[in-house]
This record gives structure tokens, sequence and C-alpha cells, in this order.
């Protein structure tokens, strides 16, 4: 638990001030704990964020991977998946897959990143060329439709505030509806 504390309190500062101008002390200040106690339960900064990057990307793959199991048709499972995506984007450690700037880290932590958002991305796409197949979602790029999809939730990540007008599943609710209208085949 005191891990997961740590790594919650990464997430919020790395959110609020970037990776780049987030120190280890900041962390542990957040925690009002010292800097030895952050080390104690990941080793350096790097290791922190890559820690957050796999946390926010399992929230999102576990989303998929339970849609996955569904007999939903490819617009309902895209749609489910959107919904998930879009209320995940509103949490912290979600947040930090599309806030953070991955230049000058390790190119081995790079590639582990990518690969994870590789893995969300390729969600996107099987539930676009099931709708295709199935006639539920019109001729369409899939790769394209997953980037453009992708880019709209991924933004919420970036405008969301907690104190704002609407909660995350009304955002959700709303932004899906209008994306997956434009998919739907006639």
């Amino acid at each position: 638990m005191k891990r997961e504390a740590v790594l919650l309190a990464a997430a919020q500062v790395f959110n609020e001030r970037g990776y780049h101008l987030t120190t280890l002390d900041a962390i542990a200040e957040k925690l009002n704990v010292t800097k030895p106690t952050v080390y104690y339960y990941l080793s350096n900064k790097e290791a922190i964020l890559c820690e957050c990057f796999r946390t926010g990307c399992g929230v999102l793959v576990d989303a998929a991977d339970e849609i996955e199991e569904s007999e939903l048709t490819g617009i309902d499972k895209l749609a489910a998946f959107m919904r998930k995506y879009a209320e995940a984007m509103t949490t912290d450690f979600v947040m930090n897959v599309v806030r953070l700037d991955l230049y000058g880290l390790e190119p081995e932590m790079q590639d582990e990143i990518g690969e994870l958002k590789s893995a969300v991305d390729r969600r996107f796409r099987t539930y676009i060329e099931e709708g295709i197949a199935n006639g539920t979602i019109a001729e369409c790029d899939p790769k394209m439709t997953a980037f453009a999809i992708a880019g709209a939730l991924n933004w919420i990540g970036r405008w969301y505030q907690p104190d704002g007008p609407l909660q995350p599943t009304e955002i959700a609710d709303l932004i899906v509806e209008r994306l997956v209208e434009g998919l739907r085949s006639q």
C-alpha cells in the first residue's frame, strides 16, 4: 500500500509539473516523507514514471479485456471501450499516459512505454475492424480512425478539471455519443 501511495503521489506531481520538472524531493514532500523513503520503494524517477505508465495502461488494457469477453458487436465494443477510456482519462495514472513527454528517457523505457501504448491502440483497431466486418461501422481506415478516436479521448486528460461542471461519466457519454454516431453505418 505504501508503494502504491508513492506511485499515486508521483502521478499527481508529474501531472502538475511534468516529468522533467518533477523531483523526488517534490514527490516525498507531497507524501510528507523523506526522499530515502521514496527510494526504498522505487529506485529512481524513471522507474517511478515507468510504473505509473504501466498502471495507467493497465487500467485501459483491463477495460479492453473485460469488453473482449462480451458478445457485443464491433461498434458496441468500440463504444464501451471508448466510454471506459474516457472515464479513465480523468484519473491520475491514465492522465500520465498522455500528459508526459517521454523524450530524454532511456531508450529501453521509451520502447516499453511505446509497446504499452501500442497494445491499447491495437484494441481500438480490432473493434473498428470487427465493426466493419459485421456491418455496424461504415467502411473506413481502421488505423486512422483509431488515431482520431484516441486523439479526441486523450485530450480529456489535458483539459479535465475535477471541479468542472461535468462528471467523468457525463464527459464520456457526450464524447462517445458524438464519435460513435460518426462511425455508424447507415
